[in-house]
């Protein structure tokens, strides 16, 4: 997960007298996965996993195995079969096909960009009516919030990982610069990037800065928002990116490159791997942002690095950006599967899997309850400030839109004034046609 290109989930209500039988129809219906409870019948679930290899061939076919095994062993009438799928254009239209199809998906991973179109298309089940009290305490507001789709909830909510800073101790070491504080400032940050700039007495040229400007990220847009922009009204009827508080945070960004010259020349265009093989290997970028999951490969290589919250901008206070993770039910009439689904669903998103199946969270979870292991507790904090980008069926293509002017900004094509007003137009037309 070295970027946000595509795409991880949690759990006290009233006190009512029932029988032990009636207590756990009740729990499985209301999806507490993490109770144990039996269902009201045997069932076969099929669940689609994103980027998932069978027979443990890759860290994600390891843990959803266990994970599986976990809930299969506390629930003896549930059977789990899992498919796995890929995280490209031809792996989302199969699991789209096959929810679409309506029987052979019952509970799936699924991007956040795909979940509008299935909503809109009838095939993905709301889980408002099996969200417990608990699971509504548990769940970070801003997560449950933004899976909502006109009023209703068709997710639930696994995994964020928020962009942070990462930086290379080795290098600050290297030039006598102190960590900053948690709170650091964008000036403060300029400074200390300014002193990371230099070249080594062998020639080669280290930059105090750098960051991954892509139309299938938004690892840079935490300067872009720091002043308080956002890239669309709170309805997501209109595009708002072309505000004066959006322009000044992206003259922010722009400037890191045209006028503090602390990233490298071909910073707007790099590729998420020549960037991580820098950070980590060659050591000539001092500071990078990404989201969580780059994290555990550098603790594996014993890197001397840590991770930092993104500058402060005029907001004042700490804002990132980030995606989330989210596992979803398969629209179905037979109830009694939708229940066990719904159960299943619960279970993997909750943190009983995390005590089943350690290290299972790949990225801060999306309950309060859940604690996650070094490095990536490190993001942990970030998670409840984290923007996630507009829940709707067109944000790729305006993403996209929004990603070119952008990169002519930071390429000096184009001011940050004339990038964010070029695109408005088309989106606002767009969000218009999706609204009629």
């Amino acid at each position: 997960m070295s970027s946000i290109t595509r795409r991880q989930f949690m759990i006290d209500g009233g006190k009512v007298a029932v029988g032990t039988s009636a207590l756990a129809a009740l729990l499985a219906a209301c999806g507490g996965g993490s109770s144990g409870s039996s269902t009201p019948q045997a069932q076969t679930l099929r669940y689609w996993a994103l980027g998932y290899q069978p027979n443990g061939a890759n860290a994600t076919g390891k843990l959803t195995d266990a994970a599986v095994q976990a809930y299969m062993k506390s629930h003896k009438d549930i059977t789990v079969k899992v498919t796995g799928y890929t995280g490209d254009n031809a792996g989302f239209t199969k699991v789209t096909q096959a929810v679409n199809g309506g029987s052979s998906v019952d509970v799936f991973r699924i991007p956040s960009d795909n979940l509008p179109l299935l909503v809109k298309q009838g095939s993905v089940q709301p889980i408002d009516d099996y969200l417990t009290a608990d699971d509504k305490a548990d769940i970070y507001p801003n997560l449950l919030d933004a899976v909502k789709i006109n009023g209703k909830a068709y997710a639930w909510p696994l995994w964020v990982p928020p962009v942070g800073m990462y930086l290379n101790l080795d290098i600050f070491k290297e030039r006598g610069v102190p960590v900053p504080a948690d709170d650091w400032t964008y000036e403060q940050f300029v400074e200390i990037a300014q002193k990371l700039t230099f070249t080594r007495a062998n020639g080669q040229k280290v930059y105090g800065f750098t960051g991954m400007i892509d139309p299938g990220v938004v690892n840079t847009w935490p300067f872009i928002m720091g002043d308080g922009g956002v890239p669309l009204t709170p309805d997501n009827k209109k595009y708002a990116f072309d505000s004066p508080e959006t322009i000044t945070g992206l003259q922010k960004l722009v400037d890191l490159a045209q006028k503090y010259k602390v990233t490298p020349p071909d910073f707007g265009t790099q590729a998420a791997e020549d960037i991580s093989t820098g950070f980590s290997q060659h050591k000539n970028y001092a500071m990078y942002c990404a989201p969580s999951g780059d994290s555990s490969g550098y603790a594996a290589m014993n890197m001397n690095f840590t991770v930092k919250p993104m500058p402060m901008g005029k907001l004042g206070k700490h804002l990132t950006t980030g995606g989330i993770g989210l596992i979803a039910v398969a629209k179905s009439s037979n109830s009694d599967r939708i229940k066990a689904a719904m159960n299943m669903a619960s279970y993997l998103t909750g943190n009983q899997v995390a005590k089943d199946v350690p290290k299972y969270y790949l990225a801060p979870g999306a309950r309060k309850s859940i604690t996650v292991t070094d490095p990536i507790n490190k993001f942990t904090p970030m998670v409840s400030y984290t923007y996630l980008m507009p829940l709707i069926a067109e944000w790729t293509q305006i993403r996209t839109l929004i990603h070119t002017h952008l990169q002519n900004a930071v390429l000096g094509k184009e001011t940050p004034e004339q990038a964010l007003k070029a695109p408005a137009n088309e989106i606002n037309s767009i969000l218009a046609d999706s609204q009629s």
